[in-house]
This record gives structure tokens, C-alpha cells and sequence, in this order.
């Protein structure tokens, strides 16, 4: 099939099945029908908060190029904007108001991966030559385009300016609204803090133990307890007993790759830093993904990828409550152009 961006298409993906021009992916698959299955889940009316506070984990552990959020208030006249009276402008008003601003690194903390996060070396042109591209054969440079632009051998050439995602960018999953059907696979019940790679066998004992069922359009969430751990750190993050001792998707099992694609989840979410295990198990050819869940969901399926959300109380309550799915509801910021967003998700039980 070609289109105007692609003639040849990875295996197995999704490219082009919800049309030539899609930046959807499976949030296409959030059907009227699939919104009303998650909104059937609703039983007690009681909602959990899946956020972590935005300043975790803190620091820059996990990740040296993302901070944490800096906020500072505005100014009005040379003066800061935070418990001002009014009266300094008019001695006969009686308010007083305060005006802040944030300096925030997207992905920092509880976020939504976009498709313009992670993208390949793909040949979608059929002539041999590797284009650096994202899903749906959109483009980096074109489609996708930042301030510079590197060239094979890493060397980098300044453009213009910094324009962002022109095209998959967050603001499509906000207007998707990102409402459904939530599934939690408690890994943590069943592996403890064992730091258990979880690959294809090892999901299916979780998922027939707690006899979970998942239909396409839904969302499923992994609770390992990272999040948790996190919290009891108090933004001193300790990354090795972090990684060590929680699970993680072994995103190198062709097996459990494979019942993504099955499965039909509109998205992945996961309480640990990036839903897979970090490193990721070695290549087995010469050249291949460094992050191969990321490659699969983002690059070619289409199925987004939520990280570092905090899951335990939700999956305590219902794990004592013998269930296993909920309502959630879980937009991001609708800021055009951003290749990942925080956000506040709310489970409703």
C-alpha cells in the first residue's frame, strides 16, 4: 500500500489500517462502546488518584536529562505576582492575588508516551535505505522536527528553530479523551519485590491466577510497585534497589510481543520507569531497538505507553475487593506539538 509518507511497512504493524493519514493509532479503538464497557465498571463511586506528585521521583536518577518541576510566580510590573495586593496599584482595592508559571520537563514524572517519542531506522521507501521515521511513516525532520538535525555519522546540523511534533503529537490523544475500560495485572500480588523479568509465561500465570479478561480498546495497567517504592524515598531515589527489586516487561520476548498485538490494549501503563525492563536484555542480531517494547507499541502498533503512575492503592482496594477492572479516565495536557505529557488519571470503581 503506499501512501504519501510510506511504501513498505514493518511487519506486524498497524501502519495505514485506520488510514494513510492516522495519528491515532489505537486510540481509534476508544469506540462509544468500548467508553461504556469501562463506565459499566462503576459499582462504589469511589475514585483513586494515579498521579504521583509531579516533583517525584526527584532529582535526575532516573533520568540526567529531565529535572524537576521549577515553580516561580509571574511577574507584574518588575514584581513578583505571589500574595500581591492590589492596593499597590489602587489604594482602594481590598485584593490580594498570586500568579505562578513552571519550568517542567514533560516526562518527568506520571506521563503518557506519544508516538513522536520513539521512533526507528526504517526502510519505507523499499530502496534499500534506512529513513529515520515514526508511526505511520511519518517523519523526523518533516514531520517531527527539532533544532538540529543529525545526520548518519551523529554530526548535527542547526535548523531554523525548535518546532516540535507537527504531527503525533499529544494534543491527538487529547481530543481522543482517553476514556475506557482499565485492567489491572497486579505483578507485585504474584512476584512480590523480587525484580522478576516479566515475559509471556510469566504474564499468563498472573493473568489466569486472577482470571483477568482484556478486550481491544481497553487499558491495561501493570502495578510493580515502583511507584510505591518511589514515594518511600522521599525524592532520594535509590535506582538500584528501585530496579532490582520490581518488575518490569521483558520487552525481547517475541512471545509477549505478540500478545500485545493480540491483545488489542489501547495502552500499556506501568508504575515503574518505562513499562519494559531497563536494559533490556542483549541483541541477538547486529542491529537492533534498545528499547523493543517501545519500538513495538510506539512504533508500529500504534499503542501507547504510560509511565511512572501510581498504582498501589487502586490495586490494593481491588485485589480486597476481588476485581480486577475499573473506569479510567486519563487525558493529557492538550498542548500542541509535545511529544510526551504529564498527567492526572483517575480510576473510578
Amino acid at each position: 500500500m503506499a501512501t504519501k509518507r510510506w511504501i513498505r511497512r514493518p511487519e506486524g504493524s498497524t501502519w495505514g489500517d485506520w488510514g494513510e493519514d492516522d495519528e491515532r493509532g489505537r486510540a481509534n479503538l476508544l469506540t462509544p462502546e468500548a467508553v461504556l464497557r469501562g463506565i459499566r465498571e462503576v459499582r462504589e463511586g469511589r475514585t483513586f488518584c494515579l498521579s504521583l506528585p509531579l516533583d517525584y521521583p526527584g532529582g535526575n536518577a532516573l533520568n540526567p536529562r529531565r529535572g524537576p518541576p521549577v515553580l516561580r510566580p509571574t511577574e507584574r510590573d518588575g514584581k513578583p505576582f505571589m500574595n500581591y495586593p492590589l492596593r499597590c496599584d489602587d489604594p482602594t482595592a481590598t485584593d490580594m492575588a498570586s500568579d505562578d508559571q513552571v519550568v517542567l520537563a514533560l516526562q518527568y514524572s506520571t506521563q503518557w508516551d506519544t508516538f513522536a517519542h520513539v521512533g526507528q531506522m526504517f526502510d519505507v521507501d523499499g530502496d534499500g535505505k534506512l529513513e529515520d521515521v515514526y508511526y505511520n511513516g511519518f517523519r523526523a525532520n518533516q514531520d517531527v522536527v527539532g533544532p538540529v538535525v543529525y545526520a548518519e555519522d551523529g554530526t548535527s546540523t542547526p535548523t531554523a528553530a525548535h518546532r516540535g511534533a507537527l504531527h503525533l503529537g499529544v494534543e491527538n490523544i487529547a481530543t481522543a479523551c482517553m476514556q475506557g475500560r482499565g485492567v489491572m495485572v497486579d505483578l507485585f500480588a504474584h512476584y512480590g519485590r523480587s525484580g522478576q523479568l516479566i515475559g509471556y509465561d510469566e504474564l499468563m500465570r498472573v493473568i489466569e491466577a486472577d482470571e483477568i479478561s482484556i478486550h481491544p480498546g481497553d487499558f491495561v495497567l501493570f502495578r510493580t510497585e515502583f511507584g510505591r517504592a518511589l514515594l518511600e524515598m522521599h525524592k532520594q531515589p535509590d535506582t538500584g534497589k528501585l530496579f532490582s527489586t520490581t518488575s518490569a516487561l521483558d520487552g525481547r520476548d517475541p512471545k509477549l510481543l505478540q500478545w500485545v498485538t493480540d491483545c488489542g490494549a489501547v495502552a500499556l501503563v506501568a508504575d515503574n520507569y518505562a513499562v519494559e525492563a531497563l536494559p533490556a536484555r542483549p541483541c541477538t542480531s547486529d542491529h537492533c531497538a534498545r528499547l523493543p517494547l517501545h519500538e513495538h507499541c510506539l512504533f508500529k502498533l500504534g499503542c501507547y505507553l504510560g509511565e511512572l503512575w501510581y498504582l498501589s492503592e487502586l490495586a490494593d482496594w481491588l485485589r480486597e475487593n476481588k476485581r480486577t477492572s475499573f473506569l479510567l479516565t486519563a487525558p493529557p495536557l492538550r498542548l500542541p506539538g509535545a511529544v510526551g505529557s504529564p498527567l492526572t488519571p483517575i480510576a473510578t470503581v
